[in-house]
């Protein structure tokens, strides 16, 4: 489960503000118990327990069943996630002017897949799963996700740059996971990335996610399969190259000739010499948790 700083998120929040309510999750991490077991071990009543469970539940922490005991039905509880991660706002960079550009993940200009693959519309599949010529289909462009076990996806991003700007900063954000057939919550993925076919880091992403439905995944999509992914921010400066904040390379802005085309590749790469060939998927504006493309932000002064 991804979170973040806004209302939306503030049952969550609350829902583990408590210490009674930090044991039973604790409890559950063991299997799943019945009321009256985790009442038991506690040295709570039965109501309060399950005033407990109903807040964890409407949080989406935990999830519950009936099931036949001795006695009667029972409710049942166990955990319905493994993680919870909290994006927090992105920071603004005020002093600056500013470049926006939203590249959709079917945009790709070039990509080479390995099965399992495919990608999908907001409203349905597009070609057929697991077939390196559904990439090639005319709806690609409606691409709402992408994936694929091995390969890359390049992109083309439109250079905003004028010659009279001074080139600052380079902030390329998108929405991602590793692949897995159905999914798979811990699935460690090495993706490489590239600007301008110059390597600028590898950084892991830890699951395809399908323990909670994504906010914006569509209806229409099996719960079991992958949901939502880890938002990446790729920032290159004056000085170095960082991916979510951690530096992978001395190349700075200046080393990638950006003031001179009039456009620029992003290339995202799951490659064979990782440690952890895990696949990527990548998530449009209507799929997932974040409504956004890949977002190419270009400050300059």
């Amino acid at each position: 489960m991804i979170i973040d700083t806004s209302n939306k998120s503030l049952a969550v929040f609350q829902a583990l503000a408590n210490e009674t309510r930090l044991a039973i999750i604790n409890q559950l991490a063991t299997g799943e118990m019945n009321i009256g077991e985790i009442a038991s071990s506690l040295g709570i009543s039965s109501a309060i327990t399950t005033r407990h469970i109903q807040q964890l539940e409407d949080a989406g922490i935990v999830k519950t069943r009936r099931a036949p005991g001795k006695f009667g039905l029972q409710k049942l509880a166990t955990l319905a996630i493994d993680h919870i991660g909290i994006d927090f706002p992105e920071k603004i960079f005020p002093e600056y002017r500013c470049y926006q550009t939203n590249v959709k993940v079917g945009h790709f200009t070039d990509f080479q897949v390995e099965p399992t693959c495919g990608l999908a519309s907001e409203e349905a599949h597009i070609g057929n799963a697991d077939q390196a010529i559904a990439f090639l289909d005319s709806q690609r462009v409606d691409a709402q996700i992408v994936w694929a076990a091995k390969g890359f996806f390049e992109y083309k991003i439109p250079n905003m740059v004028q010659q009279t700007d001074h080139l600052e900063l380079l902030d390329i954000s998108f929405e991602i996971a590793s692949e897995f057939p159905i999914s798979n919550n811990t699935w460690p993925s090495d993706l490489t990335y590239y600007i301008n076919g110059k390597k600028i880091g590898t950084d892991t992403v830890n699951g395809n996610y399908a323990d909670v439905r994504g906010r914006l995944t569509p209806n229409w999509w099996p719960d079991t399969c992958s949901q939502y992914g880890e938002l990446k921010h790729i920032r290159i400066n004056q000085y170095d190259t960082s991916i979510n904040g951690v530096p992978t390379t001395n190349l700075n802005i200046n080393d990638f000739d950006l003031s001179n085309s009039d456009y620029f590749t992003l290339r995202i790469a799951s490659e064979e010499s990782v440690e952890n060939i895990g696949g990527l998927t990548i998530f449009g504006e209507h799929w997932g948790n974040y409504e956004q493309n890949i977002k190419v932000m270009t400050y300059v002064s």
